[in-house]
């Protein structure tokens, strides 16, 4: 049964997400937000929202290893697997972009993360404002930086069209969705790690963070296939920024987040980093600007090892 709820629970989350981004666009467009602007900073908070309300969920109902582990274990999806089983599909080119701004703003925000929970075993209102503030400032130098021919690709035009009737249903729709999904997701998962003796942090960091992976996923191998366009890594990147500056940003704003299970600190945030740090040394060799099909295949089989070992933890 609670293997239905989590199920039940990421169905749910897709779908809320899907109509927060669409009611999200629409009212920007309304407000006469810039194309480009609604693409680097709505989209991207909209397609956050299912990681922070499972994060804030398990948090507020007494399961902080989760609201951790849901971020950190999803930052290590999305290059170990996502990244990497797109770079399988097709290789990948790199732009400066990535190791000029991105790259450098990812590990900052990984090392800060990694500071703040060192330092006193929690995640503080305070702290979690430093890494919202700070992703404020990286969301506008992006804006600034960018150029204004820019093309976001994220960003649908027919929505600049939608009545706002439909802008409050779909954002009803979405918030509901969101809500009841994080609920039965957190809920079903904490029945399943009881079941099968493992720490919430495990579960955390594989169940909870793949299923937040796997929009990212369908829609970056789908796109890899059609070879309508390599994924941008920047995308992922981002998105590993979000995760670390919005959703324990805000989560713990909202309610300071304990450490509650050793290897979080211990293990597990260091394959985060691991993960972060590896990329470079990839892009640059042996072939410069490009993550390969072999560069791809070693990140999922290093995904996997970290699997095998958060599984078997403690077991030899």
């Amino acid at each position: 049964m609670s293997l239905l709820w989590v199920i039940l629970g990421f169905i749910l989350l897709v779908v809320g997400g899907e109509f927060l981004v669409r009611s999200s666009v629409a009212l920007s467009f309304k407000f006469n937000i810039s194309k480009m602007v609604i693409g680097m900073t709505v989209v991207s908070f909209a397609t956050s929202a299912p990681e922070l309300l499972v994060s804030l969920q398990a948090a507020l109902s007494g399961s902080p290893a989760i609201a951790i582990n849901n971020v950190v274990g999803s930052n290590i999806a999305n290059i170990g697997l996502v990244l990497g089983v797109t770079a399988m599909v097709g290789a990948i080119a790199v732009d400066k972009s990535f190791y000029k701004l991105n790259w450098p703003v990812m590990m900052v925000f990984s090392m800060a993360l990694y500071f703040f929970l060192k330092n006193d075993n929690a995640l503080t209102a305070i702290e979690g404002g430093v890494l919202f503030i700070g992703l404020i400032v990286f969301l506008f130098i992006l804006i600034r930086n960018a150029k204004k021919d820019v093309v976001i690709e994220d960003v649908d035009d027919s929505l600049a069209v939608v009545s706002n009737f439909k802008i409050v249903l779909w954002l009803l729709i979405g918030a509901a969705a969101l809500y009841f999904g994080s609920e039965w997701l957190v809920d079903g998962s904490k029945e399943i790690a009881r079941a099968i003796g493992v720490s919430e942090a495990v579960i955390g960091v594989s169940l909870i963070a793949i299923g937040t992976s796997v929009p990212e996923l369908a829609a970056s191998v789908i796109a890899a296939a059609k070879q309508e366009k390599a994924i941008s890594l920047g995308n992922l990147i981002g998105s590993n920024i979000f995760n670390i500056g919005s959703v324990l940003g805000l989560t713990s704003i909202i309610k300071p987040i304990p450490v509650t299970e050793p290897q979080i600190l211990s293990n597990d945030i260091f394959w985060m980093l691991g993960f972060a740090a590896v990329l470079i040394p990839m892009i640059f060799l042996p072939k410069r600007m490009q993550i390969s099909r072999i560069k791809g295949f070693v990140l999922v089989i290093a995904y996997g090892a970290f699997m095998f070992l958060i599984f078997t933890r403690g077991k030899f």
